[in-house]
């Protein structure tokens, strides 16, 4: 399922376009360089994943990750497929993130744009937005009680329009994949 974006509250989410490519690129000449300090070979199977991974631009799973690399190359292996997350979390290309649901989520690290989440209680989605009203807010806070902020995570949970449409309680504090 490809990532939702809004990239403000006003607009609907959007679906990532060509402009995401130089960033990728980026990212990927990034982990040739992580690689090379770290004496990691760049082995057929670690391009699959890598490739599979920066095409997905979902928040996944290492199992769906792995479901989708086995598409591709079914002799590669949840290991593989775990070290080489872990190695993108490490080399900073991708993001591993936790949505209360037991289960470590991992998102391509994107070169140029923090964003925030939104995500559904009841059915899972993820919706990534980025409002810069938020962004001056915090600048604010943070000015206020001068602190310099160096990093910050922010997630909305609730219950998305169709959940909300169709009844749904959103009591379940696990996201679920559609």
């Amino acid at each position: 399922m490809p990532i939702k974006k809004a990239t403000s509250s006003s607009e609907s989410p959007r679906e990532d376009t060509a402009d995401t490519k130089p960033k990728v690129a980026e990212l990927l000449t990034t982990l040739d360089a992580y690689m090379a300090r770290q004496g990691l070979r760049s082995t057929e199977q670690r391009r699959v994943i890598v490739d599979t991974f920066v095409s997905a631009q979902s928040h996944l799973t290492i199992e769906e990750l792995l479901t989708l690399v086995k598409k591709r190359d079914p002799r590669i292996g949840y290991a593989t497929v775990y070290r080489t997350l872990k190695m993108l979390a490490e080399s900073g290309i991708a993001n591993e993130l936790h949505f209360g649901d037991g289960f470590s989520r991992y998102e391509l690290r994107e070169a140029l744009s923090h964003h925030d989440h939104l995500i559904c209680t009841a059915c899972g989605i993820i919706v990534e937005f980025e409002e810069p009203a938020i962004e001056e807010l915090q600048e604010q806070v943070a000015t206020r009680y001068d602190f310099v902020v160096t990093f910050h995570r922010h997630e909305l949970y609730g219950l998305c329009p169709s959940c909300r449409s169709s009844g749904a309680t959103g009591l379940s504090t696990a996201p679920k994949r559609r």
